[in-house]
């Protein structure tokens, strides 16, 4: 689903869709298996329902799991988007995923609760 694009981030290709809701989603099991393959470090226990932190266009925001997301899609808030590039159909873009170290600091940041990379 990503593969390595910088010291910062991986690249991958969503279909992304626009919601009424106030936070990002994909599905469920897509979360909980990109957590493990990129943000668990395999010490203890840790949490696999934790947000991933993604950009699209400009702007970082969490991205929590949800069983009721078609695969391979990103449900975002409206409010996320300004410029109208994002509509129903889904359209396929390119979405950044912040590795586990720099969404662990954008989380801190950005005030969105714990951080993904520390299970907590």
């Amino acid at each position: 689903m990503f593969e390595a694009f910088s010291d910062g981030y991986y690249l991958g290709r969503l279909y992304v869709e626009p919601h009424d809701g106030d936070r990002a989603v994909i599905h469920r099991r897509q979360h909980e298996l990109v957590n493990r393959q990129l943000y668990a470090t395999d010490e203890g226990i840790e949490r696999l329902d934790a947000p991933l932190v993604m950009k699209l266009d400009n702007r970082h925001f969490p991205v929590h799991g949800d069983e009721r997301v078609p695969e391979d899609t990103l449900v975002v808030p409206d409010s996320y988007v300004d410029d109208g590039t994002i509509r129903n159909p889904p359209s396929l873009r390119e979405v950044l995923l912040a590795k586990a170290d720099w969404a662990a600091q954008l989380m801190r940041l950005t005030g969105h609760g714990p951080d993904p990379a520390a299970g907590t």
